[in-house]
């Protein structure tokens, strides 16, 4: 065992909430060594097999909820009215994929040819390696893991220092499932082992989400190893709101986008901009509701809005608002009236700025926090080009009665997901990709099943009778 320990902080008040020995360099290679044993055996089993064993397991972290729910608050301190439901829709998630499975996987044939048989094959990469991170740390990681089990490899899951029993209650759960031994796995590591164990010829594909800097890191170390790598980095994520919205729908709607989750989200609303015909009613509907929140312990039902994962992520945030309002940006809300809300803390309070501008780092760099900034436009062609002035594209959203506009602006948005009317949300029937600094690759759909397999093409020539 390596002489570090890990140990999770948690952000409601400093306490060690978990602790553990990292795993070795001679357990990872035991740990890889057992996956491609193990896997081998794996891709024979059935299909319908691979899902009910996928489906217990879905059942046996739903009798794990109210406890992953408890445990996902002290880590990451999301509020404990809102951590139950990210186990809710896990299950609903891996179901999907399960579901999708027998179709994704199933045999690609051409038109027949007399004498022959041919057909394309999606056949298992082998060792699938996903690293998730700590603010959706079920959901991020079920996207890859059940579609490579389901498509008979075999997977190690590395999760954050910040979230590392959600990998544990995972081995349980397969455990209890009849997953064979092997199959999943977890690893704790250091930053360094991370690095090894992606470079380590017994991985055949990498499934990173987090951010733009470690996902080149990651992107470096696997180069030259021909394998497949998935990132998801994150995003800046836009709204535009036009001049035909429902008010009430939008105001509702991007308001919990931009502060859910303590703004924490891969696709959380960053930056809205709004017709000037409806911007004065908008920035006040959108500031009364952001002094609405309750910024408190997460674990009292009462609370809304939890603390930031760590101080210093609350302070980076402080610094990108204070640097906007220095440039002539205005904070429409009273950090005052949050008694928690205290510099060199994670408690953050809901914050949005108006008189924004694109030189302002609040409005073009991720701040992964409580706060956005709101901008008047004119017209749709204004609308995009701010929303395309970004090195990110995740998601955006269009808030409009017009279904034949929204298409038209998603043509032309540089993004992965186009949202018309609603926002922060993943569809598991729909890819779930981004361009440009948001990333490459895909899970969830059909489409993600092609990342996590390869195609084996299959021209057969019988003999002649």
């Amino acid at each position: 065992m390596s002489t570090q320990r890990l140990q999770t902080i948690s952000p409601i008040d400093g306490s060690v909430v978990v602790d553990r020995a990292f795993h070795s360099a001679a357990e990872t290679e035991i740990a890889i060594a057992s996956a491609r044993r193990a896997q081998a055996a794996w891709v024979r089993v059935p299909i319908d097999e691979r899902a009910s064993v996928c489906e217990r397991f879905v059942q046996a972290m739903l009798a794990r909820r109210d406890a992953c729910a408890t445990e996902l608050t002290q880590m990451m301190g999301r509020p404990i009215r809102y951590t139950p439901f990210e186990i809710d829709r896990m299950a609903d998630r891996a179901r999907a994929m399960i579901a999708l499975a027998p179709e994704a996987l199933a045999d690609v044939v051409p038109e027949p040819i007399a004498g022959f048989e041919r057909f394309v094959r999606r056949m298992p990469l082998g060792v699938v390696l996903t690293i998730a991170p700590w603010n959706y740390p079920y959901l991020t990681s079920i996207n890859s893991v059940i579609p490579a089990l389901m498509a008979g490899n075999a997977v190690i899951l590395k999760h954050s220092s910040q979230t590392p029993l959600c990998a544990e209650r995972y081995a349980e759960a397969f455990a209890e499932a009849g997953l064979p031994e092997g199959i999943y796995q977890y690893l704790h590591l250091t930053n360094d082992d991370t690095e090894r164990l992606i470079a380590n010829p017994g991985v055949d594909f990498v499934a990173f989400t987090g951010s733009v800097s470690v996902g080149a890191l990651v992107e470096r170390v696997a180069a030259g190893r021909f394998i497949g790598v998935g990132l998801e980095l994150g995003g800046k994520d836009p709204a535009y709101v036009r001049s035909d919205a429902d008010l009430e729908h939008a105001l509702e709607n991007i308001v919990d986008g931009v502060y859910f989750n303590s703004g924490q989200s891969c696709c959380g609303v960053e930056r809205v901009y709004v017709h000037e015909s409806r911007y004065d009613e908008f920035v006040a509907g959108f500031v009364e509701r952001a002094r609405a929140y309750e910024l408190g312990d997460p674990r009292e039902p009462a609370t809304t809005l939890g603390p930031m994962v760590k101080a210093s992520a609350a302070d980076a945030v402080r610094a990108q608002i204070a640097e906007a309002v220095e440039r002539g940006a205005r904070s429409l809300v009273d950090e005052g009236d949050f008694a928690l809300s205290k510099e060199g803390t994670p408690y953050l309070a809901p914050q949005v700025l108006v008189d924004v501008d694109h030189s302002m780092r609040l409005m073009t760099e991720e701040n992964f926090g409580p706060v956005t900034g709101i901008m008047r436009v004119a017209d749709d062609d204004e609308a995009l080009m701010l929303i395309n002035d970004s090195e990110y594209g995740l998601t955006a959203s269009i808030w409009t009665k017009d279904t034949d506009a929204a298409i038209d602006l998603g043509m032309r948005i540089e993004t992965g997901t186009c949202y018309m009317n609603r926002c922060d949300y993943l569809d598991p029937y729909l890819a779930w990709t981004g361009v440009k600094n948001s990333g490459r690759g895909v899970t969830l759909s059909r489409i993600g099943y092609e990342h996590v397999t390869r195609p084996r093409s299959f021209h057969l020539k019988h003999p002649p009778t």
